[in-house]
């Protein structure tokens, strides 16, 4: 079952009938947000003491997190235009003011290129900071998939094999028919994959091992290196089992997430290499590797 909006979520509770325009998914992305904004803030006073970053570069954070978020909404609706060009085409003001459709890969794309324009302006060493917004990032979009599952916002996967369920798994963690979707489709039983659960799962498992990573003694880059790379195959992956538009880039058909999370991959090993000062010869055997390893699995499904 979903709850587009969050009367649903009180109805269902508490057996009211209250009818409020209040979008589940946008309080969950404002959760999310402040969930964010409150543990970058953490990390950064950390950062301080430890002279990675100057002094009170933790005021900026509350600033730039919406920046960062208000680009964000414009980046993940320009990107699921770009993936449904001919429905935009045929009717853009009803796109653009779709409840349904946004790409969180937009939001986050832009979101970080908003929020590095914002530090660089206020004359904060970026790479530090983005370093220590690491963890933030990946805890937020761990939460935001959170409201794509209960707003059925259409982000789900393909429809299920049940042969392949094993056993001791509850039947709603493999397929589920989001009855009352904002999206408004109709899902025939038994359902498809939840994937916004998986990918909360495995996002909020990256958060923890980049916040265990915080403090560690890298160079300037070696985190968010690290979460660009986890990102992009744990994205790379959940794409095999969801429905999106392919397309076909010199004979391999892949999605528009793919193809950014192939580019994050190839980024975040490129960037954790540099940052352990690694032989130049094995940079480029296990940049190669990682190339390969992607591109295996942008094979079709």
């Amino acid at each position: 079952m979903s709850y587009p909006y969050i009367t649903d979520v009180v109805n269902a509770v508490f057996g009211t009938h209250w009818d409020l325009p209040i979008p589940t998914f946008g309080i969950i992305v404002a959760i999310a947000v402040v969930c964010a904004t409150s543990v970058a803030t953490r990390v950064i006073k950390g950062y301080e003491e430890l002279g990675r970053l100057p002094p009170r570069s933790h005021t900026i954070v509350s600033d730039m997190a919406i920046v960062a978020t208000l680009a964000g909404i414009v980046g993940a609706r320009v990107f699921d235009i770009l993936d449904h060009a001919d429905r935009f085409l045929a009717d853009p003001i009803s796109m653009v003011l779709a409840r349904a459709g946004f790409s969180i890969y937009g939001g986050l794309c832009f979101g970080i290129v908003a929020g590095v324009i914002f530090v660089k302006r206020r004359s904060v060493p970026v790479i530090p900071m983005l370093d220590a917004t690491a963890p933030s990032i990946m805890l937020g979009y761990g939460i935001g998939r959170l409201g794509c599952q209960i707003a059925g916002d259409g982000d789900w996967g393909l429809a299920t094999n049940m042969s392949l369920k094993p056993d001791w798994l509850p039947e709603w963690l493999w397929a589920q028919t989001y009855d009352g979707n904002i999206a408004g489709v109709v899902i025939t039983p038994p359902g498809v994959y939840p994937t916004p659960i998986y990918e909360m799962a495995i996002a909020l498992a990256i958060f923890l091992v980049l916040w265990l990573l915080r403090f560690h003694k890298h160079r300037p880059g070696y985190l968010f290196s690290a979460f660009l790379l986890l990102a992009g195959f744990e994205r790379i992956l959940i794409e095999k089992i969801r429905i999106n538009v392919r397309y076909d880039v010199l004979g391999a058909y892949v999605t528009q997430a793919e193809a950014i999370s192939l580019l994050l991959i190839i980024a975040g090993l490129a960037g954790i290499l540099a940052t352990l000062r690694a032989h130049r010869i094995w940079t480029k055997i296990i940049v190669s590797v990682g190339v390969l390893s992607a591109l295996a699995a942008c094979a079709p499904r």
